[in-house]
C-alpha cells in the first residue's frame, strides 16, 4: 500500500494532458455519505493508505476541530488523486443548509459532480437545492445512490424520487444485487455481468453471471439504457432498430456525450461505508464526466467595456485566467487563495490581474492542496485547481487574468445573512483580536457579515443561520484564541413602504463666505417585490447638472440602510429623480449628496413603512405517530402548513414558517418526537410582519434609542 501512495506522489508532479483530468465535486443533503465516499476515493486511488472515518473523526477531508466534533462538513476542501492515469481534482461540499454557499462557490469551478443521495431517505431538501445549483451553472452530473446496506434502502425508489423532483432523466448503468443486510453487489448493464462482492468489508470481489432472479429486470434495464444512449447517435438508433448489437464502448460513448448535453444522468449504486461500488462510480467519473476540452472555451467580457465579449480556450498556450473561489486563513502561511485555472498558467513570482479589483496582485507560493495539506508547486497550469498565496486584493469570486489580456468572468451573488447576534470580547485584550479575527473570517465568507451598530456601539455578526453563527463564534476561540460572550440570536429584518409620493426638498445653508445649496425634486414609491434598489435619472435640459447625480444617488443609497421603524434597511424601493436646480457658486457633489439623504429621509416616514420579517421554508421528516404534534406547534409559531405526504413509512411535513419563531426549534422537536425528526430550513423570502410584532420591535428600538 505504502508503494501506491508514494506512486502517486509521483505523479502529482507530472504533465496530464487535459483530456484526461477530471475538476469533480461530490454533493449532497447532509449525512448522505459524501465524505465517506471521497475517503475511499483517496484510499483506491492510493492518495490516502489508511481510511478515515466521519463517525470516528478521523476523515480526511473534514480536518477542522468542529467537523471532527461534530461529523459533518463545514468548509470544502480541495484534493487531488488519480485514477486509471486520469488526474481527478475533488472539492467535498457541506451538506447542511447553512453552509449552502460553500456548495455554491465550489459548483462554480467544477466541470461535473457526483449527486449522492442516500437509499433510505431518497431526495432530501437539500438535495434539492444543490441540484438547482448544478442546474445554475450547467453542471453535468452522475447520481450514485449511497447505503445500500442499510435497513429500508430503496434504489428504485431513489430512481423514481430524482425523476419527480427534477424532471430529470435518471439512467441506471448499475443495478443492485440485493438491499439492506443482503445486499452483495452489483449488476453492470453495459458489460452485462455481475460484479459479486466476496467480503463483508467490500475489498474483493468478483465478476460472474447475472442472478437468476434479476435476470428479467437487467434485460429490461438494460434495454432502456440502451434506447436512451440510442437518441444521442443516428447510427446507434439504426444499430438498435435493426435488433444488432451495440458494444460497450459504443454505449459509452453515447453515454458520455448525455451525460455532458445534460440530457440524462448516469445512475450507479454502492455502500461508501462498505466500499461496494466505490470504484465503478471512479470509472465512471472518468467514462461519462467531462474534461476541461470538453467543456470546450469559457466566455467573459472586456473589463474596460462589459459589452464586448471575450472568449478563452483550454490549453497552457492561451493567455492566463482563473477564477478565485475560496478564500481561507492559514495559520502559517497567511491567506490562501483557492482558484481555478481556465486558461493559461501561472508561476510563481508573476503578476497578475485582478480583474474584478482592477488591481495588479504578484503570486508569492503556489500549493496543490490535500486538506489542510500543502504540496508545493513552481506553476500552476490549465485545468488545474490550486491555491496561491501573496494576494491582497482578492475575494470570492474575483477573475484573475494576464496582465496583457484581461478578461473579466460572470461574478457570483451571495444571498444576504438572515440572523444576527452581538459579540462581546471577554478581556480588553481579546477585544484587540476581535476585529482583526472577524474581518479575516468575513474574507473568508462572503456570507459572513460584521458590523457595529452606531446606537448601541455593540459588535453584530450575521449569518446564514445558528449553526453557520455557533461554528463562526467557536473558530473565533480555537483558531484565533478569542475569548467572546454572545448576545442573543437577533433576526435580520428589512424594512419597506407602501405608498408613492413626490418630495422635493431644498438644502440652503449660508455661512459668512460660499454656502451650500442643492435642490432635488423626486417620486418614491415601493418597488417590485424581490427588485430592491433602483434609481432612475429623468433630470432633462441640465435642471442639474449630470455630474451632481450620482451624488444624489449615492445620498439616497447612505440613507436607506437605515429605515424610520427599526433602523432596517429599507427593500424594494424605486426613486425616480425628475426636477431640481442648482446654483453656480453654493452648488457641489457634497451638497445634492446631503440633499438626496435628506430628501429620502423625509419621504421615508410619509410613505407609510412597514416591517417585513425573513419567513423560511420547513421541511420536516417524521415517524407518523408525531403529524399532528408537530403540526400543531407550527401552526404555534405563526407557521403555515403547505402540505404533507408519506414517504418511505414516515411523513413529511412542509410549511413556511417566520425565522423569529424558530430559535432553539432543533431541542424543541427533539423532545417533540423523541428524537425520530429531522428538519431543514432554508430562506424563502420577506414578508410583511404582522401588526403586534412591528409594534414590539419598533417600541423596543426607540426605547434603545432614548436610553
Amino acid at each position: 500500500m505504502l508503494i501506491r501512495h508514494l506512486h502517486t506522489l509521483d505523479k502529482m508532479d507530472k504533465k496530464i494532458s487535459l483530456d484526461k483530468v477530471r475538476n469533480i465535486g461530490i454533493m449532497a443533503h447532509i449525512d448522505a455519505g459524501k465524505t465517506t465516499m471521497t475517503e475511499r476515493v483517496l484510499y483506491y486511488t492510493g492518495r490516502l493508505h489508511r481510511l478515515g472515518e466521519v463517525h470516528d473523526g478521523a476523515a480526511t477531508m473534514d480536518w477542522m476541530d468542529q467537523e471532527k466534533e461534530r461529523g459533518i462538513t463545514i468548509t470544502s476542501a480541495a484534493t487531488t488523486c488519480f485514477w486509471n492515469d486520469h488526474r481527478v481534482n475533488i472539492i467535498d461540499t457541506p451538506g447542511h443548509v447553512d453552509f449552502t454557499m460553500e456548495v455554491e462557490r465550489s459548483l462554480r469551478v467544477l466541470d461535473g459532480a457526483i449527486a449522492l443521495f442516500c437509499a433510505v431517505g431518497g431526495v432530501e431538501p437539500q438535495s434539492e437545492t444543490v441540484w438547482r445549483q448544478a442546474d445554475r451553472y450547467n453542471v453535468p452530473r452522475i447520481a450514485f445512490v449511497n447505503k445500500m446496506d442499510r435497513t429500508g434502502a430503496d434504489f428504485y425508489n431513489v430512481i423514481d424520487m430524482i425523476k419527480e423532483r427534477f424532471g430529470a432523466n435518471p439512467v441506471p448503468v448499475v443495478l443492485p444485487v440485493g438491499a439492506g443486510q443482503d445486499f452483495i453487489g452489483l449488476v453492470d448493464l453495459i458489460q452485462n455481468q455481475a460484479i459479486l462482492y466476496t467480503s463483508d468489508d467490500g475489498s474483493t470481489f468478483e465478476y460472474g453471471e447475472i442472478p437468476d432472479n434479476l435476470r428479467d429486470k437487467a434485460e429490461e434495464y438494460r434495454s432502456h439504457l440502451i434506447e436512451e444512449a440510442a437518441t444521442q447517435d443516428e447510427n446507434l438508433m439504426m444499430k438498435f432498430i435493426d435488433g444488432e448489437e451495440i458494444s460497450a464502448d459504443e454505449l459509452k460513448t453515447a453515454l458520455r456525450k448525455a451525460t455532458i448535453d445534460g440530457t440524462i444522468i448516469p445512475v450507479l449504486c454502492g455502500s461508501a461505508f462498505k466500499n461496494k461500488g466505490v470504484q465503478r462510480c471512479l470509472d465512471s467519473v472518468i467514462e461519462y464526466l467531462p474534461s476541461p476540452i470538453d467543456i470546450g472555451s469559457v466566455e467573459g467580457f472586456n473589463p474596460d467595456d462589459e459589452s464586448q465579449s471575450v472568449t478563452r480556450n483550454p490549453g497552457d498556450s492561451e493567455e492566463f485566467s482563473a477564477i478565485a473561489f475560496k478564500i481561507m486563513t492559514d495559520p502559517y502561511v497567511g491567506k490562501l487563495t483557492f482558484f481555478r485555472v481556465y486558461s493559461g498558467k501561472v508561476e510563481t513570482g508573476d503578476f497578475i490581474y485582478n480583474s474584478s479589483s482592477q488591481k495588479k496582485e504578484r503570486v508569492g507560493r503556489l500549493m496543490l492542496m490535500h486538506s489542510n495539506k500543502r504540496e508545493e508547486r513552481k506553476i500552476v497550469t490549465s485545468g488545474e485547481i490550486a491555491a496561491m498565496v501573496g494576494l491582497k486584493y482578492t475575494k470570492t469570486g474575483h477573475t484573475l487574468s494576464s496582465t496583457k489580456s484581461p478578461i473579466l468572468f460572470e461574478s457570483m451573488d451571495f444571498p444576504d445573512p438572515v440572523i444576527s447576534v452581538s459579540v462581546e470580547a471577554q478581556t480588553k485584550k481579546d477585544q484587540e483580536n476581535l476585529s482583526v479575527s472577524l474581518a479575516k473570517l468575513a474574507e473568508e465568507d462572503p456570507t459572513f457579515k460584521v458590523h457595529t451598530d452606531h446606537d448601541t456601539m455593540q459588535t453584530i455578526i450575521s449569518g446564514m443561520g445558528e449553526l453557520h453563527l455557533e461554528i463562526i463564534v467557536d473558530r473565533l476561540k480555537r483558531e484565533f484564541n478569542v475569548e467572546a460572550n454572545v448576545g442573543a440570536p437577533q433576526v435580520a429584518y428589512r424594512e419597506c413602504i407602501t405608498v408613492s409620493i413626490e418630495q422635493d426638498t431644498k438644502l440652503v445653508k449660508q455661512s459668512g463666505g460660499r454656502g451650500q445649496y442643492a435642490h432635488v425634486v423626486m417620486n418614491v414609491e415601493p418597488n417590485e417585490l424581490g427588485k430592491g434598489y433602483e434609481f432612475i435619472n429623468k433630470i432633462v435640459g441640465g435642471a442639474i447638472p449630470k455630474e451632481y447625480i450620482p451624488s444624489i444617488d449615492k445620498g439616497i443609497q447612505d440613507s436607506i440602510l437605515n429605515g424610520p421603524l427599526a433602523g432596517y434597511p429599507i427593500d424594494d424601493i424605486k426613486i425616480t429623480l425628475f426636477h431640481g436646480s442648482f446654483h453656480d457658486v453654493d452648488s457641489n457633489e457634497m451638497a445634492f449628496r446631503i440633499a438626496g439623504s435628506m430628501a429620502i429621509r423625509e419621504a421615508m416616514k410619509k410613505c407609510q413603512p412597514k416591517l417585513l420579517e425573513p419567513i423560511m421554508d420547513l421541511e420536516v421528516v417524521m415517524p407518523d405517530e408525531y403529524l399532528g404534534s408537530v403540526m400543531g406547534d407550527v401552526t404555534s409559531r405563526r407557521g403555515i402548513v403547505k402540505g404533507y405526504e408519506p414517504r418511505d413509512k414516515t411523513q413529511v411535513l412542509n410549511a413556511t414558517v417566520p425565522l423569529s419563531q424558530m430559535f432553539g426549534y432543533a431541542t424543541d422537536l427533539r423532545s417533540l418526537t423523541q428524537g425520530r425528526a429531522v428538519f431543514t430550513l432554508k430562506f424563502a423570502d420577506y414578508q410583511h410582519a404582522p401588526r403586534s410584532i412591528q409594534e414590539k420591535i419598533v417600541e423596543k428600538f426607540q426605547g434603545k434609542v432614548t436610553t
